[in-house]
């Protein structure tokens, strides 16, 4: 009589009872993690600094989503909102922004807008969320939207290459720090993404040309083309990875 081998079962996407909060989610990058999140079946917070972007993207994404009004670089309201909040099980730590231009160039309020809020935020958004994982035994995944440039440089790109790679190492700590506790933290490292921040780039041809040179791929990302992969790590589908960055870059960083 032959016997059953039993079939292996693919770990759940679902994220159904899950809270899940989303920083920078006023439109973008944020906004499209903000709706994987939610069609996954997650109740998430939607955070920006616009009181009307985060109450737009909640309305149209539904599922429970909420809104609120927060500026990230402000680090005692980052405090007081994580320990209001009961805790979340998934953090995408998306905020960040972006002046290009040749080093030379870079003054000390370049370097303190793009690594205060790329970096600085970053990293006290993730700790004070992780703090209220970690005190009430709530196991999950920290999410940071770094870049292909924090694997690679580019030409006027110097803070957001300090700010992106630094963001890389920072996430492997946090993954040694917090694995004791059941929480994951891993990157996501997008190519360009036409956004409602980088279309304004595009429309110069000799720049978007010299993006899709590098894009294997041959096209520009989209929101979209990021939901799949911050789905994945928040779910139990990726459990055994943490400290890792996923690159969805086209085949930018291939060569």
């Amino acid at each position: 009589m032959t016997s059953s081998i039993p079939v292996p079962q693919t770990p759940s996407f679902r994220l159904d009872g899950k809270r899940a909060v989303v920083t920078g989610a006023g439109r973008g990058i944020g906004a499209a993690a903000a709706a994987a999140l939610a069609q996954a079946g997650a109740i998430v917070t939607i955070v920006a600094r616009s009181a009307e972007e985060v109450r737009n993207v909640a309305t149209s994404i539904g599922g429970g989503a909420m809104a609120s009004t927060l500026d990230v670089s402000d680090l005692e309201a980052v405090e007081s909102f994580f320990a209001a909040q009961d805790p979340f099980h998934i953090l995408v730590n998306n905020a960040g922004t972006n002046r290009p231009k040749p080093m030379w160039d870079v003054t000390p309020a370049d370097y303190e807008a793009v690594l205060g809020l790329n970096l600085k935020a970053a990293f006290f958004v993730a700790q004070a969320c992780a703090k209220r994982m970690i005190a009430t035994n709530t196991q999950g995944a920290l999410i940071h939207m770094s870049s292909q440039m924090g694997h690679v440089g580019g030409p006027n790109r110097s803070l957001y290459c300090a700010s992106k790679w630094a963001m890389e190492g920072m996430s492997k700590s946090f993954a040694l720090d917090l694995a004791p506790h059941g929480i994951r933290s891993n990157t996501i490292a997008p190519t360009f993404i036409e956004t409602p921040m980088t279309k304004p780039m595009f429309e110069d041809h000799e720049f978007r040309a010299s993006v899709l040179s590098k894009i294997k791929l041959g096209r520009i990302g989209t929101p979209e083309d990021l939901m799949g992969a911050v789905l994945f790590l928040a779910s139990d589908a990726a459990a055994l990875m943490t400290g890792t960055s996923l690159v969805v870059d086209g085949g930018w960083t291939a060569e």
